[in-house]
């Protein structure tokens, strides 16, 4: 009785380590395609090393959750991915490295803007 309730738990934690690891893996396609998208001179504007220098990163990251799924590696992987969501990516979308249309270089502009920039109560 003991074995089969053990290997019920085993069977439901494999289950779930897989659900885990292929989130990790779609998290990491996420990165590397948006890094791919963004535009090479918002890289350098924003001051967040190059567009090569994250697309070999994140594309290592993808390869080892694809091929590898070493723990270690996946854990470094998934820093690099939080990296570039938390920091590199609101940088570029900040410097107008949209790449995207729409979402890159588009300014939401305040009530008090006209058609040709903001109103300054006519100084």
């Amino acid at each position: 009785m003991d074995r089969m309730v053990a290997s019920v738990l085993l069977d439901g934690f494999y289950g779930l380590m897989s659900w885990v690891f292929l989130g990790l893996l779609i998290f990491s396609i996420f990165c590397f395609v948006d890094a791919v998208l963004r535009r090479e001179d918002a890289y350098r504007a924003a001051d967040k090393k190059t567009k090569g220098f994250w697309l070999i990163i994140l594309g290592i990251t993808v390869a080892v959750n694809l091929f590898l799924g070493m723990l270690f590696l996946t854990i470094a992987g998934l820093i690099a991915n939080i990296v570039y969501m938390v920091d590199v990516r609101p940088a570029l979308i900040q410097v107008g490295g949209g790449g995207r249309g729409g979402q890159g270089g588009f300014r939401r502009g305040s009530s008090s803007d006209g058609p040709y920039g903001p109103y300054n109560g006519g100084r």
